[in-house]
Formats: C-alpha cells, sequence, structure tokens
C-alpha cells in the first residue's frame, strides 16, 4: 500500500472517527445494580468511592495514525473507510502497525505527574482493547508490544511501568481488559467474513475453538492478575461478550449488533482466579448487570438523577479516547463542573486521555490537567472522601457531605463568563443555627442569614474560578 493511500486513510479516519456524537460503540449502561457480598470486594468499594476523580488511558496502535481505538477494523453500518480499498486491505494496514510502534519516549511518570497534578487518584490503564494488540508482555500471543520494534527497550513491559509509576504516586490501580479480541484466530476466525463486533462462529457448532478463546481469556487476565503488583480494578469492556441468559431488552436495543448465540466465557472462573491473586478486588463486567459489575460505568454522559449505588462516568477529555492530532479539549471549567455534578449524584468521574505514538502526553492535556488541579487543589474537600445528600442540587448548586454527615458542602457552579456574585443563595440544606460558613478556597468564614428557608452568603471579592465550594456543619 503506497504512501499517498496511507495518508488518505489515516485523514479520512481521523476526520470520520473523531466525532462521538456519530459513533455507535457506546453502550448502555445497566438498569440494575446488585451489591456485592464479599466483605473485602465491600471495603475495596468504599475505598475506590473515597477517590471520586480518575484517568483512563487508551493507548494503542491507534495512536500511530491518530484515529478511533479498534473500531476502524470493524464492519458495521455506522463505520466508513475508504471504499477505493478492500477490507481485507484495510485490516492488513491496521495489524501491521504493530511493526512500527516504537514508544521510544515512553514516559509512565509524566502521565501520572499529571494526573497528580488533576487532583485524580486512580487509573485504568488499557492492557487490550479490542483489536487483541497487548500493551503487556502476555506469553499467550506475539501481538504485543513487548514483541515488536519496542521488544529491546527496558521498558517493553509497558503496563507494568505504567502501573509502577502511578502506584508510586498513590493512585488505585485499574487494568482495562476487552473481552473480545478481534485479532484472535479463537474469536474472529479467518474461515469466515468478520460481520460486526461479535465472534464470527457458531460456537453451538465449533464449541472447541470457542473454549480455545475462554483459555487464552484466562491465561491473559491471569498474567495481569498474577504478574504485576497490587491490581485493585479490573474494568472489563466489550459487554457484547456475555452468556445469553443476560441478553434483555436492553441489550436488544443494540439491534444488529447483539449476540447471536451465548459468547460465555465463564466469569465466575476469571472472578475466583482474580482475586485468589488480589484478594478484594473490584470486577467491572461493563453493562452486563449481575455480581462481576461491581460499579456501573455510563459512558459520556451523566445519568439525570442522583442514583445511590456506585458508579462513573466515563469521559474523554477530547473528542476522543485516544490520540488524534488536532483533537479539541474540554476546557478545565467544563471538567471542573462535569466532576461536581457527578459527585453530588453520587459517582465518580473517569476522564479519558490518550498518550501520543512516541508515549509522552500532548502538551495540551498536560495544561488542561494543570488547570483542573489548580480548583481540586483548593476544593478538594467537598469532592474526595464525600457521600450523597437527599438535597442534592438547587440551580447551579450542588451539594455533598462528608462521610460521617456531619459537614455539608454546597459548590456553586459559575455559567460560562458569569463574574463571582456578591451574593449567593439555595435552598434544600441548612447549616446548623450559630455554626459558621467557610470558603474552602480561602479557609475563611463567609457571612450569612437564613431568611425563610433560603441561606443567602456574602461573598468578598474573590478571583475567577470555576466553582466557589463551601463548609458548614449539619443540623
Amino acid at each position: 500500500m503506497n504512501r499517498k493511500l496511507i495518508i488518505v486513510f489515516a485523514f479520512l479516519c481521523c476526520f470520520v472517527f473523531s466525532f462521538a456524537q456519530e459513533r455507535n460503540d457506546i453502550m448502555q449502561q445497566s438498569a440494575t445494580y446488585e451489591w456485592p457480598k464479599d466483605q473485602l470486594v465491600k471495603d475495596k468499594l468504599d475505598q475506590w468511592q473515597d477517590k471520586k476523580f480518575g484517568m483512563i488511558i487508551h493507548w494503542g496502535l491507534y495512536a500511530i495514525p491518530g484515529i478511533i481505538e479498534s473500531w476502524s477494523i470493524c464492519s458495521e453500518d455506522w463505520i466508513e473507510r475508504d471504499s477505493t480499498v478492500s477490507y481485507e486491505n484495510y485490516k492488513k494496514w491496521y495489524w501491521d502497525f504493530s511493526k512500527q510502534f516504537n514508544p521510544t519516549k515512553f514516559n509512565p511518570e509524566q502521565w501520572s505527574a499529571a494526573g497528580k497534578n488533576a487532583g485524580m487518584k486512580y487509573l485504568v490503564f488499557t492492557t487490550k482493547h479490542h483489536d487483541g494488540f497487548a500493551m503487556f508482555d502476555t506469553k499467550q500471543s506475539d501481538f504485543s508490544i513487548a514483541k515488536g520494534p519496542f521488544a529491546s527497550n527496558p521498558k517493553a513491559d509497558v503496563a507494568k511501568y505504567v502501573f509502577d509509576a502511578f502506584r508510586k504516586d498513590g493512585f488505585m490501580i485499574g487494568a482495562y481488559f476487552s473481552k473480545p479480541d478481534w485479532h484472535s484466530q479463537y474469536y474472529w476466525w479467518q474461515k469466515y467474513a468478520t460481520a460486526d463486533r461479535n465472534n464470527n462462529y457458531d460456537i453451538r457448532k465449533y464449541p472447541w475453538r470457542w473454549n480455545k478463546f475462554k483459555d487464552f481469556t484466562y491465561n491473559q487476565i491471569s498474567e495481569l492478575m498474577n504478574n504485576y503488583g497490587t491490581v485493585d480494578i479490573l474494568w472489563l469492556d466489550g459487554g457484547w461478550v456475555r452468556p445469553l441468559e443476560t441478553v434483555n431488552e436492553e441489550v436488544l436495543s443494540w439491534g444488529a449488533n447483539i449476540p447471536k448465540w451465548s459468547q460465555d466465557i465463564d466469569m465466575p472462573k476469571i472472578a475466583a482466579m482474580a482475586r485468589k491473586a488480589q484478594p478484594g478486588l473490584l470486577m467491572v463486567d461493563r453493562t452486563v448487570h449481575g455480581p462481576f459489575e461491581n460499579y456501573q460505568t455510563p459512558e459520556q454522559r451523566i445519568p439525570e438523577k442522583q442514583l445511590d449505588y456506585p458508579w462513573e462516568s466515563c469521559m474523554t477529555l477530547g473528542g476522543a479516547w485516544g490520540f488524534v492530532p488536532n483533537d479539541q479539549y474540554k476546557s478545565s471549567t467544563e471538567v471542573v463542573h462535569k466532576l461536581v455534578e457527578i459527585v453530588a449524584k453520587g459517582g465518580s468521574l473517569l476522564l479519558g486521555v490518550g498518550p501520543k505514538p512516541d508515549g509522552t502526553l500532548p502538551e495540551q492535556v498536560t495544561h488542561q490537567l494543570n488547570e483542573i488541579g489548580k480548583w481540586t487543589s483548593k476544593n478538594g474537600k467537598a469532592i474526595y472522601g464525600t457521600r450523597i445528600t437527599k438535597y442534592y442540587n438547587d440551580g447551579q448548586t450542588w451539594f455533598t457531605q462528608s462521610k460521617d454527615a456531619k459537614k455539608i458542602f454546597a459548590i456553586y457552579c459559575l455559567k460560562p463568563n458569569e463574574s463571582v456574585p456578591t451574593n449567593l443563595k439555595w435552598k434544600g440544606n441548612t447549616p446548623k443555627k450559630g455554626s459558621d460558613i467557610r470558603l474552602l478556597s480561602t479557609g475563611k468564614k463567609i457571612k450569612w442569614q437564613n431568611v425563610n428557608g433560603e441561606i443567602i452568603v456574602s461573598l468578598p471579592k474573590i478571583e475567577q474560578t470555576a466553582a466557589l465550594a463551601f463548609e458548614f456543619t449539619a443540623p
């Protein structure tokens, strides 16, 4: 394939796939939640709910041409490719990036420092996406970062060094792992065409082949659970890989992408192995409700109402999960506002960034994360370690409370171009009579009064900010 065609491919893919609203890979949040029974898992879940703000990192072959992660090699109606090139040639072009991936500036310490500066407390790193390219030194396949041109680098086992860097900075560690593997002959068998995201052969007709895939998946997850130090979260993507009995109306709404047969990979066996290696491990089998979805993960959206069970919104800082040239990033104010709303509704924000092909974060990403950190460093008390309140919202003001319910936090999110007001009002959460209200960013007491159940605070001159956070004693 000539150089000109490669450039055209990269341009077309970048153009088409940078628009999240046109994508059809976003699966719906589960409709029900099942609390875990294992006390160690409950304890870990409580620890995770204290963190509130995390970083998810998508980094793989797709970073080289700067296109959507994995999906361009999937054959579904919503995906567009150059019509003059055959599908098989396109897949070969994509797979061949494994022969070029040589991130000689790989710098996980930079990633961790940027996350820490932003106020992030946990990590989810993509050890393998749907395309099957492993970002760790798996013994189950040669299709990994540790087997190509990066193999001679001391940090060739990328996941190890990512986890080590973030662990050193105090992050909870999460391993993203794709249940489907489009590169595996046990999932997409070359005997048949690849019609869509599902496995492309009848499992009922070839059970031995599916058993091979189950072994392959189990063994790769076992490597991650046993060879990479303490792991707190196993974040499993690809919810269409599920037992047939879990297919309900929600799954049927996916249309042509529903499983044709049971794609059961034996989650009980995987969970038992994983939790033996990592006691208390949080399992996040996304969109497959039940005992292995310890918290829910609505994608690129915030639930309309407060939820009283564990969840996180996974969102991108830019328009794409991975690195895309000239991506458009959310402002620090927008991210702070989303974080505040999510936490007030009972969730956590998992913010997605994508390193460049050389292994460093784009400069604008580190800048935006640093700007976010300017707010979280002064107002984090209203975010971290908090829990929901009954009255959680009044207009632009959101509320959280301390775990012991003794303190309430009110967070006023300023609209774009809105100056810091001299007075604020809210209803729904009244300070204890005679107690103080303090502005978290300065620690100073603020004058306040209760007028017929409406709290009115008078503000001194304050520098412009994304949101104002207040602390007061609960009645």
